[in-house]
């Protein structure tokens, strides 16, 4: 069963007249009633009762018209459907994210293509890079801006260096400054209290590494929370946080904002996908938006 012989079939049951229908659909009459009868030893029925002038269905016309209607609506609207995607007038992308680059890089973004393309839908999973790079490998997700170097290298992946970013040192004002200037040195964390994020946080392990490389162990004051709740506990002057420039300048009110000096701490973040799976259009155009920002 072909799905033109459903439309010419279709058509020969609304007109009740086999010229007309292949009018309708701009076939020569010849190849519809071909096909018609194509149709009906398919089926193993005879669809129409053919009379001069008078063209009848039978039960198994009158059986089958309803199905056909429905297959071909079902197509149109699939038709419909995919060109509405690939027009970017609706889906969804499924975007992976550490909870910092949910905070400080991708409102602005998001927001500039929401205003743009506002029929797909954003679905955003926070989530450390392992994590992230977990659910892309099973298709969880379209797009991730991970951390680099991956915790977990994989050839299976993707990765286009997004943006370099520094870290800086966040505190309370009301407690004393970190450091000896306007700048804080890794080494000048020795001895303070840290707000910590919890295992599995790219900059957890970042600055851990930092302070055990100028040769001490980081004492932590509080330790577990995701960014929002490391913030606030610097606030309360519970101690001092190594978080990205990026985040302290978005969240930094009631929090002193402290440079590390030279060579200081970066990280660079990137955006990955499945290097078999070409992610969906709207993905793409989010990803050209990302690296054009």
């Amino acid at each position: 069963m072909q799905f033109q012989q459903l439309q010419y079939f279709v058509a020969v049951a609304e007109t009740r007249h086999f010229t007309r229908a292949a009018d309708l659909v701009h076939v020569a009459q010849p190849s519809l009633s071909q096909q018609i009868k194509a149709l009906e030893r398919e089926l193993g029925a005879d669809l129409f009762l053919r009379a001069r002038g008078n063209i009848t269905l039978t039960d198994a016309g009158e059986a089958l018209l309803p199905l056909a209607r429905r297959i071909l609506a079902d197509a149109d609207t699939a038709r419909h459907e995919v060109q509405e995607l690939a027009q970017l007038r609706s889906g969804r992308i499924r975007l992976g994210a550490t909870p910092s680059l949910c905070t400080g890089l991708l409102p602005d973004v998001l927001r500039a293509f929401h205003d743009r393309y506002p029929g797909i839908r954003l679905l955003v999973e926070e989530g450390g890079s392992h994590d992230l790079v977990r659910e892309l490998a099973r298709g969880a997700l379209d797009l991730a801006l991970v951390v680099l170097p991956l915790p977990t290298p994989s050839p299976a992946l993707t990765t286009v260096e997004l943006l370099r970013e520094d870290l800086v040192v966040v505190s309370s004002p009301e407690a004393p400054a970190p450091g000896r200037g306007r700048t804080v040195r890794i080494s000048d964390l020795e001895g303070e209290r840290l707000v910590m994020f919890r295992h599995g946080y790219d900059l957890r392990e970042l600055t851990v590494a930092a302070c055990r490389a100028e040769g001490f162990e980081p004492d932590f004051a509080v330790e577990g929370g995701e960014m929002d709740a490391v913030l606030g506990f610097v606030r309360a002057g519970l101690g001092v946080a190594v978080v990205p420039r990026m985040v302290a300048t978005k969240s930094g009110r009631g929090l002193r904002v402290t440079p590390l000096a030279r060579p200081g701490l970066h990280r660079t973040i990137a955006l990955a996908h499945r290097s078999d799976v070409a992610p969906p259009r709207a993905a793409r155009e989010l990803q050209r938006m990302l690296l054009e920002r």
